[in-house]
């Protein structure tokens, strides 16, 4: 009965603490504020207005639904250890606290997700995500490698309950993917996946190599977030170039028989965007032309904050000495992130998409770094 209780006080701690850090008044005044705007007339007269005032409330429901849904968990798991210390038949007795171990298992699962999304402050955090893969040195066994991290960030979404399509893939010339690039959507999706952005480097004997020698692969992966209509950039078209080419696909998926991918060029900055994931050359084109927004928003705010090596720069070239982390098969298996030193020992967990352990260090990191008042994304 003790450790129960014990559980449960260390469970309600944590709901509390989360209370404190989102400063749950605050947030519930702001919802309230949110709602009644939302049904207020003429709500709707701009709709690109109205969807981006929607995505934010639903951010804010994002953290006090699952906040209420834990404390009246937690008020009702409080009974039940109290009906436990009463309980005088054996068996009932074992039952409940089976019950009571299982909810209060799921609690603490649940308070940890919570108190991750404490570290998600951003401006853009609670957006959607676009994600570009990109294999690096390494000819096939890089091509294989960025297919492998594909699949990884699939089970990722999956796993999260993220909706993820793939608006442009490059494949491999004998395997794999050359390039992918997919658009994440679901709230907090940015946030989280913004831990993932650089190289990540493989080392694994060769499935394509007879004399089964290692062989070590490179792969970089970039992440923006989707900002709202509303956020303004300027973009001159003559300042863009358009090429539009015939869809292409691993295994013959989303080919098309006309020229409806598209291409785009940002000129000055060299920003290049590609989308073919509808039929249709004009959706294609918006779908392109809003991943470049986007991008250029981002490139903006590095311009503006001088720290053009925070986003773009530490990537470098995609090969040794510029990797975020290792992924290593053989001789021996461990995942490493060499800017927490988080390092887990099941490879193939990670690359069915177990990664929760290396975003919550990365962003414990940046929150310890980060400056007091600063909001490290803003």
């Amino acid at each position: 009965m003790k450790c129960y209780a014990t559980n449960w006080a260390r469970c309600r701690n944590g709901s509390k603490k989360c209370e404190a850090i989102f400063d749950e008044p605050k947030l519930r005044a702001q919802l309230k504020a949110r709602e009644e705007e939302a049904g207020a007339p003429g709500f709707w007269d701009d709709p690109n207005k109205a969807r981006a005032a929607i995505h934010r409330t639903n951010a804010i429901k994002a953290l006090l639904d699952p906040l209420d849904t834990i404390t009246h968990a937690l008020d009702d798991a409080s009974v039940m250890l109290e009906l436990m210390e009463m309980e005088d038949d054996a068996a009932q007795h074992a039952t409940a606290e089976r019950d009571v171990a299982a909810q209060l298992e799921r609690f603490e699962a649940d308070i940890r997700q919570l108190e991750l999304k404490t570290l998600l402050g951003g401006e853009f955090d609670a957006n959607n995500a676009y994600v570009s893969l990109h294999a690096g040195a390494g000819g096939t066994e890089s091509c294989d490698w960025s297919d492998m991290l594909f699949r990884m960030y699939r089970r990722y979404a999956e796993a999260h309950d993220f909706e993820l399509s793939v608006l442009d893939l490059q494949p491999g010339d004998e395997a794999g993917i050359k390039s992918v690039t997919f658009h994440v959507a679901g709230l907090y999706a940015y946030g989280y996946l913004k831990a993932e952005r650089g190289v990540h480097r493989l080392v694994r004997i060769s499935p394509f190599d007879s004399n089964q020698r290692r062989h070590t692969s490179f792969a970089a992966l970039d992440v923006v977030a989707e900002v709202d209509d509303d956020v303004e950039v300027e973009i001159d078209d003559k300042d863009l170039r358009v090429d539009t080419y015939r869809s292409s696909g691993a295994g013959g998926q989303h080919v098309n028989t006309t020229d409806s991918a598209v291409r785009i060029t940002h000129i000055p900055t060299g920003i290049i965007v590609a989308c073919q994931a509808e039929r249709s050359q004009h959706k294609n084109r918006d779908k392109a032309m809003k991943m470049l927004t986007a991008k250029l928003y981002e490139w903006e705010q590095d311009q503006k904050r001088k720290e053009m090596e925070k986003y773009y720069g530490d990537k470098g070239e995609i090969a040794w000495g510029r990797q975020i982390r290792s992924y290593v098969m053989q001789p021996y298996t461990m995942v490493k992130d060499h800017r927490t030193e988080h390092q887990v020992g099941n490879v193939d967990a990670v690359l069915d998409g177990d990664l929760d352990e290396f975003i919550e260090a990365y962003l414990k990191k940046g929150r310890r770094h980060e400056p007091a008042g600063k909001d490290s994304e803003a």
